[in-house]
This record gives C-alpha cells, structure tokens and sequence, in this order.
C-alpha cells in the first residue's frame, strides 16, 4: 500500500469558503487536470511548488494557509 503524503492541506475547505468553486474551476485556474485536484485534497498526491503557490495566490493566502507539513 502506498504511504500518504506527508503533507495536508485545506484546498477543499478554501473552494467551499471561495463561492463554492468546483474542482474543475480549480484545476482549470491553477492549470491541471481535476483529477489532480481531487488527488491534493485527498492526500494522495503533493503538488508541485507552483502548484502549491497557484492555488495560495487564487484564495489570496499564503503556502502555509493551504498546506502544512505533518512529520
């Protein structure tokens, strides 16, 4: 079995919070696919840097708002 991420985020609680915007309008505004999105909010995939700074800068927050790092 694959190991989760070590990484969580609050991507999904941030689009509800933002007008209740889709997966795919995030994906279509941070350029990937809404597979990759619901992957993220899963925690089954860690997205890249830009990925991460994308989706920061579309809530206006910082990295640190959306992802932290679970040791």
């Amino acid at each position: 079995m694959a190991r989760k991420p070590p990484i969580s985020n609050s991507v999904k609680e941030l689009r509800v919070r933002h007008g209740d915007m889709t997966q795919q309008q995030l994906g279509d505004a941070i350029g990937v696919t809404r597979q990759t999105v619901i992957a993220i909010e899963q925690n089954r995939y860690s997205p890249s840097l830009e990925s991460a700074f994308r989706i920061a800068r579309l809530f206006n927050v910082g990295v640190e708002d959306v992802f932290s790092w679970d040791e």
